[in-house]
């Protein structure tokens, strides 16, 4: 599950402009990126390179902020290229075969596009950029009013208010933000806990992170969701009950 929304607060603004290059061995590819890319405002198209040697060169010496980057190339592949960067920039791959996902999400890209590009998905992609940009700019916390996490080969968003409670799996977590619906992602709860606003998500066992948006009432060492679900409350979380009591 996928969530779009993203407000931000009244006395925020967002006006970095985002500067990016594409490298890519298709004529076709970079020349639909050089259409795409002018009907954002918060974009600008430095420069694009039909190779990844030349590619690269420029990166070595110059700052950006977006990498559009072919996987498969003939000269340097575009894989070993961004992790050949020291300083690396977000990163959206583009590719004509599927399978790369995986490797782009081990090197944390933002989003991968398939070849054709249509300009649909391409804005979808841009989105998720600028609202990952705000959200790294704000600082990662609890003024943005979103999470952001990596899940499916892609930069997932969600919502704070959408999520019911948080599910440890050993190194992976479910984030719940419905009866029938999670985002599974690598990260321990302590790691989640510490992205999430203090006053509004708390830890009830080594298990389970609830929140309160979603809290109906605590009753028998238990977490009593709106949904109706119930969640333990294990004795090493156990003051939370008193802290419920003077919320």
């Amino acid at each position: 599950m996928e969530n779009t929304s993203f407000n931000l607060p009244l006395n925020i603004k967002f006006s970095m402009m985002i500067k990016c290059i594409a490298i890519d061995d298709e004529p076709l590819a970079l020349e639909l990126i050089r259409e795409y890319v002018p009907r954002f405002p918060k974009l600008q198209l430095v420069q694009t390179f039909d190779d990844g040697i030349s590619g690269i060169e420029f990166l070595k010496k110059s700052k950006i902020d977006l990498l559009f980057i072919d996987i498969n190339m003939p000269d340097l592949n575009g894989i070993d290229l961004v992790r050949a960067l020291t300083n690396k920039p977000l990163i959206i791959f583009t590719t004509a075969h599927k399978k790369f996902a995986i490797d782009g999400f081990e090197l944390e890209a933002v989003d991968y596009l398939l070849k054709p590009i249509s300009y649909d998905r391409f804005e979808k992609a841009i989105q998720k950029v600028i609202d990952y940009s705000t959200y790294k700019s704000l600082g990662f916390h609890d003024h943005s009013g979103v999470l952001f996490v990596r899940s499916e080969y892609r930069l997932i968003k969600i919502n704070i208010s959408d999520i019911e409670y948080i599910e440890s799996l050993e190194d992976y977590i479910k984030i719940h933000v419905g009866r029938e619906k999670y985002i599974l992602t690598l990260m321990t709860l302590k790691v989640v806990l510490d992205k999430l606003p203090s006053n509004k998500f708390k830890r009830i066992h080594r298990s389970y992170i609830i929140s309160l948006y979603h809290l109906k009432s605590i009753l028998n060492r238990k977490a009593k969701l709106l949904s109706g679900l119930e969640l333990p409350i294990s004795d090493s979380y156990s003051h939370f009950m008193n802290e419920y009591k003077n919320l």
